[in-house]
């Protein structure tokens, strides 16, 4: 397997002095080619901390971040963007989708911002929405689309091109429990693929869709369940904790 994200010893705060607050702590976290991790934990455990650091949005106060071995804090600020917008995909909560713009010109924007020519964006653009069963609303607005239906296009402009990690914070947090389901089933086959994906819930019964599933607590990570245990031991195993 390939690591494609890896987390050393990383910690970050926030403020100083007696404001100072630990958001992660010596956290270590390695994502293969291939494998969806999912994160759990309590509100205010880290999980968003984590990703943000993940994705190279923040940087960590120490450890290192490496992204198909780059270690980012290394880089300059136009290589990182250039790290974010070619290898990393986020996916929202809320969808980020841009309202103004079509799905299929929604998932084709990162490919043209990054000097792709506009037939072989749509070309790569049609088929991840292909893959994710939404050609047929490629020429739909945001706004026309259900709430998994746009889901399904965030996925889509998130592993669009060659992109090798994809980042999902509460991902199914808007969407009723079948089309949870349904974005954790896509999540899974998009690693498959040969993408790594990290993927933060709170939902037991959706972390048992990964392939591993960390816990973290008061910024650390306090236990670690290979998976398919099943959502019944996760579920045990994150009230343990």
């Amino acid at each position: 397997m390939t690591c494609v994200l890896e987390l050393r010893q990383v910690s970050k705060s926030y403020g100083s002095g007696a404001s100072e607050v630990q958001a992660l702590s010596a956290v270590d976290l390695s994502v293969d080619r291939g494998e969806l991790v999912a994160v759990m934990g309590p509100s205010g455990s880290g999980k968003s901390t984590l990703l943000t650091i993940a994705g190279a949005l923040e940087d960590a106060t120490s450890g290192q971040v490496l992204v198909d071995g780059v270690d980012v804090a290394t880089v300059s600020r136009s290589d990182r963007a250039r790290l974010r917008r070619r290898s990393i995909g986020f996916v929202f909560q809320d969808f980020n989708l841009l309202p103004g713009l079509t799905t299929l010109e929604n998932v084709t924007l990162p490919l043209e911002l990054d000097g792709v020519r506009s037939g072989s964006a749509r070309a790569i653009g049609m088929a991840a929405l292909e893959l994710l069963d939404v050609t047929e609303h490629a020429e739909r607005f945001p706004d026309e689309l259900s709430g998994g239906q746009r889901q399904r296009v965030a996925i889509a402009r998130a592993t669009v091109g060659e992109r090798g990690l994809v980042l999902a914070d509460e991902p199914t947090g808007a969407l009723d429990s079948v089309s949870g389901e349904a974005v954790m089933r896509l999540m899974r086959a998009t690693t498959r693929q040969g993408v790594a994906g990290v993927v933060v819930t709170h939902e037991a019964h959706l972390a048992s869709w990964a392939d591993r599933v960390v816990f973290l607590r008061d910024g650390r990570v306090v236990d670690e369940t290979i998976t398919p245990a099943g959502p019944e031991s996760l579920l045990a195993t994150a009230e343990r904790r």
